[in-house]
């Protein structure tokens, strides 16, 4: 049963061996049950000294601790440390993995939230006008026939019916799924980036041959990978630098699915100031001047509809977004043939 639990769960005996530990201790340990069992929690490498010290201050006054953001080999962790009655220790390790992932699907859903209402304004706020401005326009087209002005009036109802129409697709993104190479993807929204650059940027790939293709708009996704690495450029970058692997054990993917995509997009600009990034991903948020505040909304809107996740985390020098895809293989491929990378 311990087994089947995501939380990593140690027994530790009264000499600070490890005596049981289960799967997920494992891959919070980075070590197998066998090598470890019987080792000194303290000699497992990547253990810190402030845990090994606060098993042995439980046991000697019997008081439970917390230890908040203990790093380990599997990553960040909270743990929880008791005495059992024959002075063993018992270690529950929570992977702050979860809890962050929560917290970035609640956000993803209040922002989408907001792009619905957002699209409910621009529908009553622009698109009342532009009726009118194209009624206007349809009178003066029908008035001057073929004259210069003529065409220019038709010229202004084909641009407010296109206006129109990219209201009505506002936060409502049409997608059509297909088999999709993700790196061919990428390569193509570089060129685009690159052919505006115009040699001012220089772009790094570091891509893990293994992945397979995937389910999903090419479109679609072309547009994500474009608005994050014209984002960086824009933030003033020199170097980008995209990354992809394969992750496994994320609690928000699809039903069936814990495995993703993940393909990571590396600045070395401006990065993005402190007071903006709990609300990055909310429309009409922006820290540069000019920006409309919708690139990235609507990026992690594309996200969502592929049952994805963008995220962000500042970097020492610049910013990396995370762009998270669960794995729809095409045809018997496998996730579990492919690592980690």
């Amino acid at each position: 049963m311990l087994d089947a639990l995501d939380t990593a769960v140690l027994e530790i005996d009264d000499e600070n061996r490890i005596r049981q530990m289960n799967n997920a201790a494992e891959i919070c340990l980075g070590t197998g049950k066998d090598r470890a069992h019987g080792v000194v929690l303290g000699q497992i490498q990547g253990v810190p000294a402030d845990l090994s010290d606060a098993v042995r201050q439980t046991r000697n006054d019997h008081r439970r601790r917390h230890l908040r953001e203990c790093r380990l080999a599997g990553g960040l962790y909270d743990c929880n440390i008791q005495v059992l009655e024959d002075q063993h220790v018992l270690l529950e390790m929570y992977d702050l993995r979860w809890e962050q992932q929560r917290q970035q699907i609640e956000q993803r859903e209040v922002q989408t939230g907001m792009l619905e209402m957002l699209r409910r304004h621009l529908g009553h706020e622009i698109r009342n006008p532009l009726g009118g401005i194209r009624g206007a326009a349809q009178m003066m087209a029908a008035e001057l026939e073929e004259q210069e002005l003529g065409t220019l009036a038709r010229l202004i109802m084909r641009e407010v019916d296109r206006i129109d129409e990219l209201i009505q697709r506002f936060g409502q993104p049409q997608l059509e799924h297909s088999i999709a190479d993700i790196h061919q993807i990428t390569d193509e929204a570089i060129e685009v980036l690159l052919a505006e650059a115009g040699g001012k940027l220089k772009v790094e790939r570091d891509f893990d041959p293994s992945i397979p293709q995937i389910k999903g708009d090419a479109s679609g996704l072309r547009q994500i990978i474009l608005n994050l690495i014209l984002n960086a450029y824009q933030a003033g970058a020199k170097k980008i630098l995209l990354r992809s692997r394969i992750e496994h054990g994320l609690s928000f993917m699809q039903p069936g699915s814990s495995t993703a995509v993940r393909i990571d997009v590396d600045d070395d600009g401006e990065g993005v100031p402190e007071h903006l990034r709990a609300m990055l991903f909310l429309p009409l948020v922006t820290g540069r001047r000019g920006g409309t505040g919708l690139g990235l909304a609507m990026a992690q809107q594309l996200a969502a509809a592929h049952g994805g996740l963008l995220s962000y985390e500042p970097l020492d020098s610049g910013s990396r977004f995370s762009l998270r895809l669960p794995v729809q293989l095409a045809q018997n491929d496998s996730p579990a043939s492919h690592g980690d990378g």
